[in-house]
């Protein structure tokens, strides 16, 4: 992780609910791209590695017989039983979930062996370099590393929507005034933002070279106003807990600020576009195993 940043257990706190309805969404088009190049038979196991609430754990579920989310949050944990529960994945059969609270460096912690391991927008908080080699030693023969993310450097034009666009500049803005000039980061602040690189801690721990693939965005999207809220309280250096007794001012401010860009409280988007590098693991290992319970 960043030098001279701590990773502390109020990261995300009282971001979990905010975190399905604020962020924008992955690419539609994701979840068959990897049913594509994954080629699950439905008998295997997805490790989804920072999980959240559940964001792509769940609609992965149904190509693997087990999925297993781990997160440190525990209110990540519990909106991703939360939604599991809504959604019918339950604890028996196909598709089961489990979900374990822990941080990524405690891993294998007996979890078992695994067909997929996945890191959607996560792998930076963590000890990077530990938590490479161990998922690497928990998939099974050839077993793939999944990296997800949002598609870097892209331009979403909104022109021709029918609604303002978010203004996240001066939202952001706004988060200084009450929050200071540095990035927040629990306790802590990341000056420099969180590390990239990632290609090279992959390669040290021994993955192969990755394949590369591109789930184009674009689709318009509608955000109300309390979409907007909820994005910006999902989001670590903005979390609720962060303001403390200025919660309640900084809301108002930032509806009011809102609502002079848009007065209708409706804003136009666009789904970013996804960008995602599968790195197959050893062509030796563990069979898969199943946890039990």
């Amino acid at each position: 992780m960043t030098e001279g940043w701590v990773w502390d257990e109020s990261l995300f706190e009282g971001a979990a609910p905010h975190y399905r309805r604020g962020r924008l969404p992955y690419a539609p088009g994701l979840v068959p791209l990897l049913a594509d190049v994954l080629a699950p038979d439905g008998t295997g196991r997805l490790l989804d590695v920072g999980c959240g609430p559940g964001t792509l754990t769940l609609p992965l579920a149904h190509l693997f017989d087990e999925v297993v989310g781990v997160d440190p949050d525990e209110g990540m944990i519990a909106e991703a039983l939360r939604c599991a529960t809504a959604a019918g994945t339950g604890a028996r059969g196909r598709g089961r979930a489990v979900w374990v609270r822990m941080r990524a460096e405690r891993l294998p912690a007996g979890l078992g062996s695994f067909d997929v391991a996945l890191f959607g927008q996560s792998f930076h908080w963590m000890d990077r370099d530990l938590v490479a080699a161990t998922v690497r030693d928990m998939l099974r023969p050839g077993g793939a590393l999944v990296h997800v993310s949002p598609l870097a450097g892209e331009s979403r034009d909104t022109s021709g929507l029918p609604w303002p666009d978010v203004p996240f500049g001066d939202i952001a803005g706004l988060v200084g005034e009450y929050l200071g000039p540095l990035r927040r980061a629990g306790r802590g602040v990341l000056p420099g933002g969180t590390p990239g690189g990632e290609a090279a801690v992959f390669a040290a721990a021994g993955f192969a070279e990755p394949e590369r693939y591109v789930v184009p965005g674009g689709q318009a999207l509608e955000r109300d106003e309390d979409d907007v809220v909820s994005w910006t309280y999902s989001m670590s250096s903005s979390a609720p807990h962060l303001f403390g007794a200025r919660l309640a001012a900084f809301e108002a401010e930032l509806r009011r600020l809102l609502r002079a860009v848009s007065p209708t409280g409706r804003f136009s988007a666009r789904v970013p576009g996804t960008e995602v590098f599968v790195r197959r693991g050893p062509l030796t290992g563990r069979p898969a195993d199943r946890l039990t319970g």
